[in-house]
């Protein structure tokens, strides 16, 4: 059973080794620059002799009018699991721009972002940007959070679902990024872990090859902000026409059940059961969020189940409502 569940967490470390690349950085980013000038940048998952982020906001330090750019990252315990980056001290560079190089400095601390260490940085920062490790994605937005942080970070589009993270969408203390979610983002992988891919997975699925170079592939990758984007402004354009045939309602909850974001109807002013995905095209002035399908059947019977349709589960829903027709 130990031995399990240490490869079960070496498994989801795999992911954890997943760096951005900087087109992807430059592609979200841009949609942000107005909050960035005289603000204090922190990166704080970021090996600054690898990251894209840090090289972005290096490059872009004057232009953007940042104060400060801070960058850390955990210090490796075992090179020889995943990752080719030794180090035996973590360490913490400091940019400020006119023309320096990065101070470096050695952390006492390990570099986990949960150190006391690294806290004293965070509570530094007007905003953090990273890819934080996935399988600390609770804990990570939770400490963002709490001492109320800016951020633009990129996460699993499953973490919507989780129960420290769906509250903070409902309320809007966060929403998805610019970016379009559920397109595929390549990401760069150690040597090691891109030989298991090649050895074990099927390109196209997991990895790809980008000029002969292995990258790793998620599905499911979004970015999650807190920075206001003009894309939560825009309408999301309805045309469809409500039919009880074409739209069903759920056995265990009253509302219709919409199979594409967009189907939804334009005229219906009842609860819909939408996919997850409608969050990439969320306007809050324009549908306001009820709730998720289990919290929500669980509140309603007692127990955990998904919305149902004639007996069959229904994948992952959002329950939401057009405020436009509440008025």
């Amino acid at each position: 059973m130990a031995r399990n569940q240490s490869l079960h967490a070496a498994n989801k470390a795999k992911y954890d080794e997943f760096y951005t690349q900087l087109p992807d950085i430059e592609k979200e980013l841009k949609h942000y620059k107005e909050h960035f000038r005289g603000k204090t940048v922190y990166c704080n998952c970021d090996d600054p002799t690898i990251s894209k982020f840090f090289h972005y906001f290096k490059m872009k330090f004057a232009e953007l009018g940042l104060k400060k750019l801070l960058t850390t990252c955990y210090k490796n315990q075992d090179p020889n699991l995943f990752s080719e980056h030794d180090s035996e001290t973590a360490v913490r560079l400091e940019y400020i721009g006119n023309g320096t190089e990065p101070v470096e400095f050695q952390l006492n601390e390990d570099g986990d972002f949960r150190s006391q260490e690294c806290i004293e940085l965070l509570k530094q920062a007007d905003i953090v940007v990273t890819n934080p490790p996935f399988s600390l994605f609770r804990e990570y937005i939770a400490q963002l959070i709490e001492y109320d942080k800016k951020f633009v970070v990129i996460g699993s589009m499953n973490a919507i679902t989780y129960k420290e993270v769906f509250p903070l969408i409902k309320s809007g203390r966060l929403w998805l990024g610019h970016g379009p979610a559920g397109k595929d983002m390549l990401f760069d992988v150690p040597k090691d872990y891109a030989r298991e891919l090649v050895e074990t997975k099927r390109e196209g699925s997991a990895y790809r090859r980008v000029d002969n170079v292995v990258k790793g592939r998620l599905g499911n990758a979004v970015w999650f902000a807190n920075l206001d984007h003009r894309k939560r402004h825009e309408d999301l354009i309805l045309y469809k026409k409500y039919s009880p045939d074409e739209y069903p309602k759920y056995d265990n909850y009253d509302a219709i059940n919409v199979n594409r974001v967009d189907d939804i109807p334009k005229s219906y002013a009842g609860e819909m059961g939408v996919p997850i995905t409608f969050l990439d095209k969320h306007n809050p002035k324009q549908f306001e969020i009820i709730g998720l399908d289990r919290p929500l059947i669980t509140q309603l019977t007692g127990k955990q189940s998904r919305f149902k349709i004639k007996g069959k589960e229904i994948y992952a829903r959002i329950i939401i409502r057009n405020r436009r027709l509440q008025q």
